[in-house]
C-alpha cells in the first residue's frame, strides 16, 4: 500500500489533508450555525438540563468549562461540561452540541455497550498512543522485531479505541436529535441544520480513525517487509 510514490501520496493525504478538512468543516459549520438562533431560544445549558431532566438524570450536573468546542461528558463525576459559547448560546450550534453531550450521559445511564467498552479501553489505549511509536522506532533502529511487534500491538489497541469511538459518537448524535425534537427544542424545519452541525463534528472522529488505521497498516507492512529481508 505504501511501497510506491502513489501509496505515499495517499498516506500523506490521509494524515494531513483529511484531518485538516474535517477540522475546517467543523469550525465553519459551527461559526455559521452559532449565529442562527433556535425557535425555542433556549441556551445550551437549558437544553442540556431539559433533556437530562426528561430522562430522569437529575444527579448529572452541568458546568461551564474553558476553551472553544471543549465540550464533553465526564462519566466519573457525572458532569456535562459545556464551553462558554455553548453554555450561554441560544443557537442551533449550541443546542446541538449540548444535546450531543447529554446523549453520552444517557448512554452512560443505560450502560450502552460501546461506551462501556470504550471506557474500559481508555487506560491501555492511552498507553498505546503514547508508547507505541517509540517502541516501533526503537525496534527498527535496534533491529529488534519483538519490540516492533509490541509497539504495533499497543498501536492496534489505540486504533481499536478510535474505531469504537465512532458508534459511540454517532449514537450520541442520534439520541440528541430524538431528544431535541421530542422536547420541542427544535422544530421540523430546523432538523436539517441541526444535523449539519452534528455530522460535521462526527467527521472529526472519522478522520481521526482513518489516520490511526493508516498508521497501523503502514507499520504492519513495514514490519512484514523487514522480516522478509
Amino acid at each position: 500500500m505504501f511501497g510506491s510514490i502513489g501509496g505515499y501520496l495517499i498516506y500523506l493525504a490521509l494524515i494531513l489533508i483529511i484531518p485538516l478538512w474535517a477540522q475546517s468543516r467543523v469550525k465553519s459549520t459551527y461559526r455559521k450555525y452559532s449565529k442562527v438562533p433556535t425557535s425555542s431560544m433556549m441556551t445550551g445549558a437549558q437544553v442540556a438540563r431539559s433533556i437530562l431532566d426528561d430522562n430522569g438524570l437529575y444527579d448529572v450536573q452541568i458546568e461551564e468549562t474553558k476553551g472553544v468546542l471543549s465540550d464533553h461528558y465526564d462519566p466519573r463525576k457525572k458532569v456535562v461540561r459545556l464551553s462558554k459559547g455553548i453554555y450561554h448560546g441560544n443557537s442551533m450550534a449550541s443546542s446541538a452540541v449540548a444535546a450531543h453531550e447529554v446523549g453520552h450521559a444517557i448512554q452512560d445511564d443505560q450502560a450502552y455497550a460501546f461506551l462501556r467498552f470504550r471506557t474500559a479501553l481508555v487506560p491501555v489505549a492511552s498507553l498505546g498512543s503514547n508508547m507505541s511509536i517509540f517502541l516501533i522506532i526503537a525496534g527498527f533502529l535496534l533491529t529488534q522485531p519483538n519490540l516492533v511487534l509490541f509497539g504495533i500491538i499497543f498501536m492496534a489497541v489505540a486504533v481499536l479505541f478510535q474505531l469504537v469511538t465512532l458508534p459511540v459518537e454517532f449514537d450520541a448524535s442520534s439520541r440528541a436529535m430524538t431528544q431535541m425534537v421530542s422536547a420541542g427544542i427544535i422544530r421540523n424545519n430546523e432538523e436539517r441544520e441541526t444535523k449539519k452541525v452534528l455530522n460535521a463534528a462526527a467527521m472529526t472522529y472519522v478522520a481521526a480513525a482513518l489516520v490511526a488505521l493508516a498508521e497501523l497498516i503502514r507499520f504492519i507492512l513495514m514490519f512484514a517487509a523487514s522480516n522478509n529481508d
